[in-house]
């Protein structure tokens, strides 16, 4: 039993190594010169001897490195501590164990799912559960019709995968940017009416801004408590390389739950285009009083 555990430890660590080294199976088979037959029996668990020389190929040629023996116990008072036992990144207690440069391992987090024939998905792609049309890049008609189920062309699968790196990559870079995103509501060096709120990345490059006011319901319409308020939205800016990552849904959700803790109730908003669609996701509605929007454009006088 503990030579199986070891065989599927170092097939994670391998599945890990090519997802850090963006390789797939066949890339990573031409570069070690071991053929790829080999390697998918390593990374499956059904090679429960693999050869050293043959590991040591693999790992070099994906980017890490070999260590033999007892890797990862620590020295205590009591004795060597136990190393970890579960997880790519453990290494087994005994015998060769691929370790990248830097000795992190990054975990595939697709690495659960599996195929229709039971079998995983490549490690050095992204593969993700379809819920609906848009989530499968073979979905060719989610974005233009709004068909139902029962009229859908193909069957959905459980699971897919991007196979162009470039898409692959932006998807990546997407993901990364939603999750280090930053909002936050700017109150220095505004009146006490202006609202301001913006989306920075760790660096500070501001990303998203969202600006807007507050007015007195009673000074407007006449009618009402001098007390009641409500919020006039100015805009919505996202910059081009981050729009439809969501930053300017969480700016409106963030003037909205400030709204939630100033107690105000209501908000107004002109929009057209893509900006109604955003205000209408995010839980506006449309006016049928107010269909349109005015503008004025001053052009020079001419000389005579």
């Amino acid at each position: 039993m503990a030579e199986q555990r070891d065989a599927v430890d170092l097939g994670a660590a391998l599945r890990s190594l090519r997802r850090r080294a963006d390789l797939s199976q066949r890339e990573l088979a031409e570069l070690s010169g071991v053929p790829q037959a080999t390697l998918a029996r390593i990374e499956s668990g059904r090679a429960m001897d693999p050869r050293f020389r043959t590991v040591e190929r693999l790992v070099r040629a994906a980017g890490g490195k070999v260590a033999v023996g007892a890797i990862g116990r620590a020295e205590t008072a009591d004795g060597p501590s136990a190393p970890p036992l579960d997880g790519p990144s453990a290494a087994p207690l005994d015998g060769p164990s691929a370790v990248p440069p830097d000795g992190l391992l990054p975990v595939v987090p697709h690495d659960g799912l599996r195929d229709a024939a039971g079998r995983r998905y490549p490690a050095h792609l992204d593969a993700w559960e379809v819920r609906e049309p848009k989530d499968w890049p073979g979905a060719w008609w989610a974005n233009w019709y709004n068909l139902p189920p029962s009229l859908w062309p193909l069957p959905l699968p459980a699971a897919t995968y991007e196979r162009n790196r470039a898409y692959r990559d932006k998807r990546r870079w997407a993901a990364e940017i939603r999750r280090t995103v930053r909002l936050r509501r700017v109150t220095g060096g505004l009146p006490a009416t202006s609202w301001r709120f913006v989306a920075e990345l760790p660096g500070g490059e501001l990303v998203g801004e969202l600006r807007a006011y507050e007015r007195s319901r009673h000074l407007m319409y006449g009618d009402g408590p001098s007390g009641d308020r409500e919020i006039v939205l100015d805009g919505v800016l996202v910059a081009g390389n981050y729009q439809r990552l969501g930053i300017g849904r969480r700016l409106v959700g963030l003037l909205t739950d400030e709204m939630d803790r100033a107690g105000i109730r209501s908000a107004q908003a002109v929009a057209r285009c893509g900006g109604v669609d955003l205000l209408l996701a995010c839980g506006y509605q449309l006016e049928a009083s107010r269909p349109w929007s005015l503008r004025l454009d001053r052009r020079p006088a001419v000389a005579d």
